[in-house]
Formats: structure tokens, C-alpha cells, sequence
């Protein structure tokens, strides 16, 4: 019925347009209505209207008018007719072909993204829970420690575990998306006053806001601030004193990515030299900087400082 009545809207058109129109233009007002009808009902309701559209412009339109006679004159015009019509259906058809199955296309890509995203999330889920869980069995082995070093040893790889598992909550994106930064950075110094119970102590982040970190480093990164923040809780500052810690983290002027850990505590103690501390923390932060390419360093300058100084 549709497509009756859009041939009979494109002949109502004609016939108003006639007096205003030259001879020879029977089918004008018909393609339109055929190219409508084909994009909204498809090409088996296009091909319909074409049909009827197609009669309707011969009898009332193509001399001898008010007649279906066929002669070389006429055969043309409905060849020409016939020709442009069916060019117009295919073209449409194959171009609603291709939107459909493109459709079907990001609808199936969807749902691989949303199955991918899901099992990433999981995955990273159950690596952290693994870790926790492995922290918690460090923490409960040390009940049957006596060695005080031994214990203090097991605390602080219970510890490490823990911060690990907790930063790959946060850390990977399942496409691959880099970190902000200074929400990073805040998160994890937030963790690990926290975790330290010391609420004497204030720390403060000055870092670009487009400062971007590629999730490969953040933890290697995240322990280095771990580690130098650890050192300053156990060596700078005592029960009672509180300070500040401070981290940077940007360019310097010698065109490499530096990361700065200051505090105000009490100061590096005479003659201290990195490369012959026992420390496992400084060692592990050595080795890590060593990983990513960079250097680590600790100085007394104003304030006690932990650089890591990084490739750009």
C-alpha cells in the first residue's frame, strides 16, 4: 500500500507541476518518490513503486498521452527510465548491505571489547587478590620467627606485596591507557602515610597536571617512592617528630623526566654514602632505576632528597 500510494503522490505532483513544465520531462517528479520509498521499505517496495510509477508516467505522461501505445519513441523513454531506476535500487540496496553488515560489524567488535575489558578486569582482580594473599602468608610465617631481623625481613616483603597488589587495582587500563600522574602519585602517598600510621606527617605533590606514565613503570616507580618514603618514616623522622614530604615529578633542565622525594626530617648522617648502605629499600630502588634506564641517588641538599633522574 505504501508504495501505491507514493506512486500516486509522485503523479499528484506531476500533474500539478504540468502547467509549469516544459514537454519531456514524464518521469521527474517519479524518481524522487522511488529513491524514498526504496531507502525506507527497501528494494522490493522500491522495485513495486518503480513499476507503477513507471505506468503511470507512460499513460498520462508520454505521448500519445491517456494511452499505453508502444512505439521506438516510447520504448526509449522507458528504456531511459528503466535504466536509471534499477541503477538507483542497486546502488541503494548495496549501500544499505553495507551499513547493515557494518552495524553488525561494531556490534560484534562491542561485545569483544566489553568480553575483553571483563576478563582483563578479572584477571588483574585475581593477581592482586594472589598477592594479598601471599602478603598475608609472609605476615602469619612470621608468628613462628624469633629472629628479630628475620621478622622485620618478612614485614617488609609482606609489605611490598601489599603495595603491589594494591597498585595494580589501580594501575593497568585494559587498552592500554597511561596514567595521570599526580592522581597516582596522591593515591599511593595517601596509602602509604596511612599504611605507616603516622598522621603527624603531611605530603605533597607538585606535578603537571598533563604529566602522563606508561603503566610499565608505574610500578617499578611506585616502589622507588615506596622505598624513599619508607626511609624517610624510619630514619627521618622519629615518633615525635612530624614534617613534610614533598615529590615532584616532571622535566629537568637537562631534558630528562625527574622524580623528587624531599623531607625535612632529621638529614642524612654523616659520611653516607648509597653505594655502601645495607639498606634494602635503597638497594631494591637502585636496581629498579637501573631497570627503567635511569639513575637513583640520594643527597642532603636543603632537605633530604631521593632523585631518580629518567630518560624523556
Amino acid at each position: 500500500m505504501t508504495a501505491i500510494a507514493a506512486a500516486g503522490i509522485g503523479l499528484g505532483v506531476r500533474l500539478l507541476a504540468a502547467p509549469w513544465m516544459p514537454p519531456g520531462y514524464p518521469f521527474l517528479t517519479f524518481f524522487p518518490v522511488i529513491v524514498i520509498v526504496t531507502l525506507l521499505l527497501g528494494w522490493k517496495q522500491g522495485s513495486l513503486c518503480a513499476v507503477l510509477c513507471g505506468l503511470l508516467a507512460w499513460y498520462f505522461f508520454i505521448i500519445p498521452l491517456n494511452s499505453l501505445a508502444f512505439d521506438p519513441g516510447v520504448a526509449m523513454a522507458l528504456t531511459f527510465f528503466i535504466f536509471v531506476v534499477a541503477t538507483q535500487i542497486v546502488l541503494i540496496h548495496w549501500l544499505q548491505r553495507f551499513v547493515a553488515s557494518a552495524a553488525r560489524e561494531r556490534e560484534a567488535n562491542r561485545k569483544l571489547a566489553e568480553n575483553r575489558e571483563l576478563l582483563f578486569s578479572e584477571l588483574q582482580h585475581r593477581v592482586s587478590n594472589n598477592l594479598q594473599v601471599v602478603a598475608a602468608l609472609l605476615s602469619l610465617q612470621k608468628r613462628d620467627v624469633t629472629d628479630e631481623r628475620a621478622r622485620a625481613a618478612l614485614d617488609e616483603a609482606a609489605n611490598r606485596l601489599a603495595l603491589i597488589g594494591k597498585i595494580g587495582r589501580q594501575l593497568h587500563d585494559p587498552n592500554g591507557t597511561q596514567l595521570g600522574v599526580k592522581p597516582f602519585l596522591e593515591s599511593l602517598c595517601g596509602d602509604l602515610l596511612e599504611a605507616s600510621g603516622r598522621t603527624d606527617i603531611t605530603c605533597r605533590c607538585d606535578v603537571a597536571d598533563d604529566m602522563i606514565l606508561a603503566p610499565d613503570s608505574a610500578i617499578p616507580i611506585a616502589l622507588i617512592i615506596a622505598e624513599s618514603i619508607a626511609n624517610a618514616l624510619e630514619h627521618g623522622f622519629t615518633s615525635d617528630r612530624g614534617g613534610e614530604i614533598d615529590i615532584s615529578y616532571g622535566r629537568s633542565t637537562r631534558g630528562k623526566v625527574m622524580l623528587e622525594i624531599r623531607d625535612n626530617g632529621r638529614g642524612l648522617p654523616q659520611g653516607f654514602s648509597l653505594e655502601k648502605s645495607q639498606s634494602l629499600g635503597l638497594r631494591i630502588a637502585q636496581t629498579l632505576s637501573r631497570q627503567l634506564g635511569g639513575e637513583f641517588m640520594l643527597v642532603q641538599e636543603d632537605r633530604t632528597t631521593a632523585r631518580l633522574m629518567l630518560p624523556a
